[in-house]
């Protein structure tokens, strides 16, 4: 009951932000990113995004290290390097954007962001002459200004992966390793900028219990999967919970 009134949350905002993130857990685990994306359009219906992102740089980190197991050997280092020169770059900026935008325009914004990458994603193009250095340091630092402002930095950087003709089994495992460095260098960041309180915390720790069930869950149908249905899938639900989210948006104006 303390950590209820500490958590400042009624049970059914409690139970509903649980169920959140045991489904983007399983979305995760299953396809290495849409944990924010998942988190953000629903647990948005229920705080300010200036209030959720903290608390998902918190899982975010948590996650990341629960899938390790799974992931490890699949990571391209050189890669994830050349990302985190540019989220370390953009992410700052994000983080500032973040404390000056109406919380309705900042989820607008997000779900508009995540349609636009979706919807090219599906449209499967691929380019493997923009796998260069500095089209790298670029896809990070618009990752780290989307990261920094809504923690939906994972689309553009899986986007650039699957137009290069990247793996999946590698766009998953440099995905994770990538945003637990980042978001720890976000969160750190976010302690700085007043936007991580005790409260942030308190809301956060329970919810970590939850992951690893979510990402075994995740993983045992990735392996069982095909290519394309996975990321298919994943794609779909993103679209949908966005919408949703525009539609929720219109709705307060």
């Amino acid at each position: 009951m303390n950590l209820l009134i500490l958590s400042e949350l009624s049970i059914f905002e409690i139970l509903l932000i649980i169920f959140t993130v045991f489904i983007a857990s399983i979305i995760r685990g299953f396809n290495g990113f849409g944990f924010s994306a998942t988190c953000i359009s629903l647990i948005s219906f229920i705080l300010p995004a200036i209030e959720i992102v903290p608390i998902i740089l918190i899982l975010e980190i948590s996650v990341s290290i629960f899938m390790a197991p799974y992931i490890w050997s699949n990571i391209n280092w050189k890669f994830v390097f050349h990302i985190l020169v540019g989220i370390s770059i953009g992410s700052p900026i994000g983080l500032f954007l973040l404390q000056f935008l109406s919380p309705n325009i900042v989820h607008l914004s997000i779900c508009l962001i995540v349609i636009f990458f979706v919807i090219l994603q599906l449209q499967g193009y691929s380019n493997k002459k923009i796998n260069t250095i500095p089209v790298k340091i670029l896809a990070g630092g618009l990752s780290g200004i989307i990261n920094g402002l809504g923690t939906l930095g994972g689309m553009p950087i899986s986007l650039f992966l699957l137009i290069t003709r990247a793996p999946p089994i590698v766009i998953r495992g440099s995905l994770a390793a990538i945003f637990f460095i980042a978001d720890a260098y976000v969160l750190n960041l976010s302690f700085f900028s007043n936007i991580v309180d005790a409260k942030v915390f308190y809301r956060a720790l329970p919810l970590i219990l939850i992951l690893p069930i979510g990402v075994f869950i995740g993983n045992k149908l990735f392996v069982k999967s095909r290519e394309e249905t996975y990321r298919k899938f994943v794609f779909y639900f993103l679209i949908v919970i966005s919408i949703i989210g525009i539609f929720k948006v219109i709705n307060n104006f």
